[in-house]
This record gives C-alpha cells, structure tokens and sequence, in this order.
C-alpha cells in the first residue's frame, strides 16, 4: 500500500508580513504588498517598484541560534524563519520527537543575491589600464582586485542549495537533502518530489517548499530586458493584474513558503495536526522555447492531467485552482486554453485566482507560498481573490474571482506552477477528514 502523506506545518515570509493568520486575512481583503524598490537605486530601471519583504530580522524568528547564520543571504535567511514558524506550527519544536535520519529537506531554492558592489568594482578595475583608460576586460587585473574585495562566504552564499544547508543545520535534518531550481515551478515542483520520498520510503518528515530573493540590480536588469515586468511606475499598487486585459508584466516579489510534510502513520503516531493531504502531483515539460510557453499549452495541459491522474480524479472534483497567473499577457492566455482543455465545459464554472496579484512573483519560493493559501482555502472555505482585475480578456473568459474573496466549499485544490524554460509543476490537495 502507498505510503500516504499529510501537511502537519507551514510557515511564510512575504511582502505583507510573516504571521500565517494575519496575512491571509489581508489577502482575503485583497490587500497590496508593492511598492517602490528600496533594497537598491532602480529609480532608473524601467521597473522602480517590486513586492518586498519588509522589516525583516532573523533574530525574530531564530533567537540567539540566528548567530550561526549571520552571514546567509537573504533568501536562506527567509526560508530559515519560514522553516522556523512552519516547525513550530507541526509541533515539532518540543524536543527530540523523530529520527533526524529520516527526516530531510527538499527546496525549491533560487540562488542567492549576487555580492554586486564588490563585482562591479572589481569588473571595472579589470577594464582599466595604468593610467585609468577604459580597456577590454584583463581578467588577471579583475582576479587582483576581486581577491581582495570579494567576501568569500557571500560567494559561496550565491549557491541554490545554500538555503537547504542552513536548514538541515538548524533543524538537525540527516536525511535527503535536495534543491531544485526549475525557475518559476521549483517549489511546486520540490514539493511535490519531497512527497514521493516519502511515498517510497526514503524520509518519514520532509522539509519543503522554496525561497528567492531576485530583487537586486541583476535580477531586475534579467526580467526587464526579457519584457517580462510591468513598467507601471506611477500605479505600481495596481501593477500586477493577472488575466486582466491591460496586464503589461509581472511584479518581482521575494519570499518564502515553507511546509511540513509527514508520512500520515508518522504524523498520527505523534499526534500532530493534519492540515491537509497532498494526493497528487504532475510534472512536465513544453520541450518548445527556452522563454515562451508552447501556444496550445502542451505541457501545462500534461502536467495538470498528470497531477490528476496521479491522484486518482477528474476535473470534475477540483473545487479551486490555484493559478500561476503571473499578469503577463503570454501565460494567463495560455494558462487559461490549457485549463479549458483539462475541464472542459466544467472550465467556466471552476473558482481560480492568483495571489501574485497581491504579493508579486516570487519566482522560485511562489509555489510554496501559494500552496499555503491553497490549505487555507480549503480549511476556511474561502477563496482569495485576484485584485486589480478590471478589464475583461476574450481571451482568458474563466472565473478568476475578481477583486473579492469568496465563500465556497473547497475539498480538492489544484495548484498550478509554469517555468521559464518550459518546467511545469502541479499539485493537487484534498481536505483531511480523518479517513
């Protein structure tokens, strides 16, 4: 018999705060975390604003053992704290409950923020000469200076899997330890790898989910030569507007969303708390472009069918999708054909939102923290909504729960993460109700 596998904890860190309850209340009254960028100068970027996370200090959530990790970057720091609050709401900060052998870590993490000051001076001291002029790069003057000014640690920082190394630190986990950087479907998709370690055995407990920080000089230079982030300077809190007719890009938001996954025997052995269960997962590839979805939506399509097939359903039980919904004019359209082509005439009739028009994209940490608003749904039988939808799109003709959170009777959740790349990830949850 198939292992099954519950959600005992979950914990976040977003741009309108890191309190479980007091955030979903604001993103149930459809409130805006974006702003204007202050982490660095982009008032001359074509994006000046972004979804940050504000007032933010490891010691909050770690105590004294926040000392170990005083020099994590910014993205392990959140997965560190979302790990810290996802910890204690399962229960398990009471002591030595479990095996650390069989408990393990799989994060969908994103690189760490570049160390940009150092390496910018160090890559304009290796294009000049002697006597100051302008060069082409000499890469023996650039390792001189970047020798010297280059902090070793905050290198090493910039490696993905750093975030799951902090964790397994803090949190004692010996068992698996895996990140995977699938871009904008890497939480989705870690969780739901994270569950079939479980379902064959490997860990009893995973730590999952993701965390990214891409809002720095680098990562906004990235996404707007890509075209992909609204250019709404003088309305940014109305920026972000997915499926919206007049969406014009995305908002880069930063984050983390953190989940306990446990063998249900595990789980109940303890006495833990069962939040929800995950019964289904599907992942895919478009195999098409690296930076455009496939126009028929072919491995969305897969990917959601996969996820359904998985958890032994059809689309007739899913009460709620969970969308990707970036507010890019590309994948809400085609996000929105490939649901019509997995529900069929059921498409219309089906509640979807995206919290990304609320707190941005969170890149790689987005799956993970939408998935917690997914266990939400279903626990309070309310739907967030999507905000700034205003403009009706022809083209995406769905029920996208437009501006204002709804009553529903939510027993089986579909959620939906789609890469740059081609990556798709999907998940699909069932309430718990003790059988």
């Amino acid at each position: 018999m198939q292992r099954r596998v519950v959600i005992t904890g979950m914990g976040w860190v977003t741009p309108l705060g890191h309190d479980i309850e007091a955030v979903w209340q604001k993103m149930l009254a459809g409130a805006c975390g974006v702003a204007p960028t202050t982490l660095f100068d982009a008032t001359t970027f074509p994006t000046s604003f972004s979804a940050e996370v504000k007032n933010f200090r490891l010691s909050d959530f770690l105590g004294a053992d926040s000392e170990k990790h005083r020099e994590a970057s910014r993205n392990s720091q959140f997965a560190l704290a979302a790990c810290a609050l996802a910890w204690k709401n399962a229960g398990l900060d009471g002591g030595p409950t479990f095996d650390p052998s069989r408990v393990g870590v799989y994060l969908g993490g994103g690189e760490g923020p570049m160390d940009f000051q150092p390496f910018a001076a160090a890559a304009l001291a290796g294009c000049r000469d002697s006597r100051g002029q302008i060069v082409s790069l000499d890469t023996v003057r650039w390792a001189e200076v970047g020798l010297r000014m280059l902090h070793a640690v905050n290198e090493l920082e910039q490696d993905p899997n750093m975030a799951g190394g902090h964790i397994a630190v803090q949190f004692n986990a010996e068992g698996p330890n895996i990140n995977t950087l699938t871009a904008c479907a890497a939480s989705t998709q870690a969780i739901g790898e994270a569950m079939r370690l479980i379902q064959y055995g490997d860990a009893d407990v995973m730590i999952s989910g993701g965390t990214h920080s891409m809002i720095h000089p680098f990562g906004v230079t990235g996404f707007n030569r890509l075209t992909a982030l609204s250019t709404r300077n003088d309305t940014c809190l109305t920026a972000s507007r997915p499926f919206d007719r007049t969406r014009d890009g995305f908002v880069l938001g930063e984050g983390s969303g953190i989940l306990i996954l446990e063998e249900l025997e595990h789980a109940q052995r303890r006495g833990a708390r069962v939040l929800a269960e995950i019964v289904g997962f599907g992942s895919t590839a478009d195999a098409f472009r690296i930076t455009d979805i496939h126009e028929e939506g072919r491995g969305a399509t897969a990917a959601m069918r996969a996820a359904l097939r998985s958890a032994g359903m059809t689309p007739d039980q899913i009460d709620y999708i969970s969308a990707h919904g970036t507010g890019t004019e590309e994948n809400d359209k085609i996000e929105t054909l490939a649901i019509r082509q997995v529900f069929g005439d059921r498409a219309k009739s089906v509640a979807i939102s995206s919290i990304k028009s609320m707190i941005g994209h969170l890149i790689a940490a987005a799956g993970g923290v939408e998935l917690i608003t997914c266990v939400l749904a279903i626990r309070d039988g309310v739907v967030h909504p999507t905000i700034n939808y205003e403009t009706p799109d022809p083209e995406c003709d769905l029920d996208y729960v437009p501006n204002t959170a709804r009553r529903a009777d939510v027993r089986y959740v579909l959620k939906n993460s789609f890469g740059f790349g081609g990556q798709n990830a999907c998940l699909v949850l069932r309430r718990w109700d003790g059988a």
